[in-house]
């Protein structure tokens, strides 16, 4: 295959991906008049992607408020809300401020400029911050407190706790840090991407007779940012921030002077990788390369203490060459997601969501053959109210049968530590023929998945990266297998990354077979990311950046046409994320003509519910919960023949157009019935679920006469382990 020079968005249907697909059916007469009448590109019909990213973290933020929730996990959930915003400022305010230097450029369809976009989220994330501060402050802190976890600022150490600390800081501390006063022999130094440091003013002569002035003092990488106090009690846990620790003895750093102030600062920088695909000539050298200097790249955005001076934050911002909007001060410390060092600190059940074990189907139990057991049927995995150690055993098994002759797979994320990834080297090692597609540019994994291409080319493994312009996305893993006298593929397709940890945070869906035509779609898609040319036309897989955005388009109007006809016409639609245009072009002319559409959106949802004539039929809710929303469902109800589509594609411009992707049809009626089952839960939720409204907020909803649903809750109590 020979993508396309345009990779912003490649032709449809191009090199043999013409495939056997659904033709927009003929509209009917009242779906033209819509058309005619409502201009569904007008910008008001839109919601801005960016605020659609800060309202999800808001919801969030709003886990960290929740009394129903464990005290702890509410801790978690404030890091996980700081964490997020960190990247949102890495990545994507990043290149709004690269963008809004092109004046009058419009990004989306709101019609807004970067300039714009800049001044609102400016004006939300400064909200967002305040609130994060707010929630720590006045409503976890005392909490934690009336739990007899207690964090404890430097004013209100016992002397017993001051001389222990100044102990800790003259042992662990003196001895490897470095202050950096600040003149013309000593510039001011490179800070390192989202760093804890601080800016010291200081009075008097130093050694050499200088007379004082500034000086940064950067904290150590290596050490816990929160230190427990010891002899606490019992039951009693007693943490001091490293911050508290620096500031109350940094005086210590700079004998024979005075210290007028010191205040914590930390900055943000551009930390998405830039590739230029045309020049580039090897995409590993090209990634390495771009991971050096992302530690270093323009800053973005600079974060202060609330005490710090203006005059000090000034000369910060000269420094980073920001702006005054960049600047955001702070009542805590910087980085909030390191308080979650308590929560893997303390041993307090009665504060943690309850352990489970995942469940295991009967025909996937540790050590039955698992090949015998596929082609025996089609297997489902719910992750990780099921366990996805079948996913393991399945390249455990394929790597140590001697049956097995080739194992074909991509990877995304995976972890610093898989077990797939030493299955597939002794895979290789034993002679087979192993294939794996390593996509580089994992966003902030690169360098894990450069360790593991080297890893597994030392094995002996062809380890390839993709197609130069396209992010391969795609979850498969494949088995050729001999069986007799033939060869027969087993394929494991799924929505999540092959990585362990993430399976027990991620609700995602994995999915077995040994369908032929399943296989041999499968293996056409690898042998397009391996060779060159173009493949036949694939039977069952609807792949980007070829068919997928065609097929769903076509999808969502053969609804319309069984509207039109009176019979039933219904979308369910689960993903992270909703943003391509013509897509939701396509789903306000189904709901004008009468196709009921829910849609179950965790993150950003650029579509308007709600909209009198235009999306009167469309609701849309995001849930947030114990476990990260990430499976893809595409329900169509088709009349009578309801078809599901189980994918790795978010419906965004980059999933459609600028990534390989694939999504697969669930055949088995009993399998394609749970997976409805299970949207139907997601659309019953009370407890997690938020609706968007017209307006584009969103709202909790209102209680039901039936009482409490937590659709999270209820796949636990029915797939996991509770024995």
């Amino acid at each position: 295959m020979t993508p396309n020079q345009d990779h912003t968005r490649p032709a449809r249907g191009a090199s043999g991906e013409t495939q056997k697909r659904l033709q927009p059916s003929q509209p009917a007469q009242g779906r033209q008049r819509a058309v005619i009448d409502i201009d569904l590109k007008k910008p008001s019909l839109y919601i801005n992607r960016e605020l659609g990213v800060l309202a999800f973290n808001r919801r969030v933020l709003e886990q960290a408020k929740d009394t129903r929730l464990p005290l702890l996990e509410r801790l978690r959930f404030l890091g996980i809300s700081s964490t997020n915003l960190d990247e949102f400022f890495e990545v994507r305010v990043a290149g709004l401020q690269q963008r809004a230097e092109v004046i009058g450029t419009t990004l989306a369809p709101d019609d807004k400029t970067a300039a714009e976009i800049l001044q609102a989220v400016r004006a939300e994330a400064l909200d967002l911050v305040a609130e994060q501060y707010r929630v720590l402050n006045e409503i976890l802190i005392p909490e934690l407190a009336a739990a007899r976890i207690h964090i404890i600022k430097r004013d209100a150490w016992t002397e017993a706790q001051d001389a222990w600390l100044r102990h800790y800081f003259e042992d662990e501390l003196l001895p490897i840090m470095s202050p950096l006063g600040l003149d013309p022999a000593h510039p001011f130094p490179r800070i390192l991407n989202k760093s804890l440091n601080f800016i010291v003013s200081l009075e008097g002569r130093d050694a050499f007779g200088r007379h004082g002035g500034m000086a940064i003092v950067q904290a150590p990488r290596a050490l816990s940012r929160v230190i427990a106090l010891p002899d606490a009690g019992r039951q009693s846990h007693e943490f001091v921030l490293l911050s508290s620790v620096i500031h109350a003895y940094v005086g210590d750093l700079f004998p024979g002077m005075k210290v007028l102030g010191c205040y914590q600062f930390r900055v943000t920088r551009n930390s998405d990788l830039y590739i230029d695909d045309d020049e580039i000539d090897d995409i590993l050298r090209a990634v390495q390369g771009e991971i050096a200097s992302r530690r270093y790249g323009d800053a973005v955005r600079l974060e202060v203490s609330r005490e710090c001076p203006d005059s000090t934050s000034t000369f910060l911002l000269r420094q980073f060459e920001l702006g005054a909007d960049d600047l955001y001060a702070v009542n805590g410390p910087v980085n909030l997601n390191r308080l979650g060092e308590i929560y893997d600190r303390i041993d307090r059940p009665d504060l943690k969501y309850p352990p489970f074990v995942p469940g295991v189907p009967r025909a996937l139990v540790t050590g039955v053959d698992l090949f015998a057991a596929i082609r025996h049927a089609d297997l489902l995995l719910h992750h990780p109210f099921e366990s996805f150690l079948p996913v393991v055993e399945f390249i455990q098994q394929a790597a140590a049968d001697p049956l097995v002759l080739a194992i074909k797979q991509t990877m995304y994320r995976s972890g610093p530590d898989s077990i797939i990834a030493d299955a597939l080297v002794q895979a290789a090692q034993a002679g087979k023929e192993v294939t794996v597609v390593i996509e580089l540019r994992a966003r902030f994994d690169e360098a894990a998945n450069i360790a593991l291409a080297n890893k597994l080319q030392e094995a002996g493994a062809h380890v390839l990266y993709g197609i130069v312009g396209f992010k391969t996305h795609a979850k498969m893993a494949l088995v050729v297998r001999r069986e007799g006298a033939a060869l027969r593929r087993y394929v494991h397709l799924g929505t999540g990354n092959y990585h362990l940890r993430t399976a027990k945070a991620y609700t995602d869906y994995g999915y077995f077979t040994c369908r032929p035509e399943i296989g041999e779609d499968v293996n056409h898609v690898f042998l397009q990311l391996t060779s060159l040319g173009s493949g036949p036309p694939l039977e069952r897989l609807v792949q980007s950046p070829f068919t997928l955005h065609s097929q769903m388009l076509a999808l969502i109007d053969r609804e319309r046409a069984h509207a039109a006809a009176g019979r039933p016409a219904r979308i369910i639609l689960k993903m992270n994320a909703l943003t391509e245009p013509e897509i939701i072009q396509a789903l306000y002319r189904a709901s004008m003509d009468g196709v009921r559409i829910q849609l179950i959106v965790r993150g950003i949802c650029c579509l308007r519910p709600g909209i009198a004539g235009v999306s009167d039929n469309i609701q849309v809710r995001s849930v947030i919960g114990r476990f990260l929303e990430h499976s893809r469902v595409y329900y169509f109800a088709n009349g009578a023949q309801p078809m599901v589509y189980l994918a790795s594609a978010d419906w965004m411009e980059r999933n459609f157009f600028r990534r390989v992707e694939v999504a697969f049809p669930i055949q088995s009626p009993r399998l394609r019935d749970r997976v409805v089952r299970d949207l139907k839960r997601y659309l019953k939720d009370n407890a997690g679920a938020w609706i968007l409204q017209p307006d584009g907020q969103y709202q909790r909803p209102h209680p039901r006469k039936s009482g409490k649903r937590d659709a999270q809750a209820e796949l636990l109590t029915e797939l996991a382990d509770r024995s």
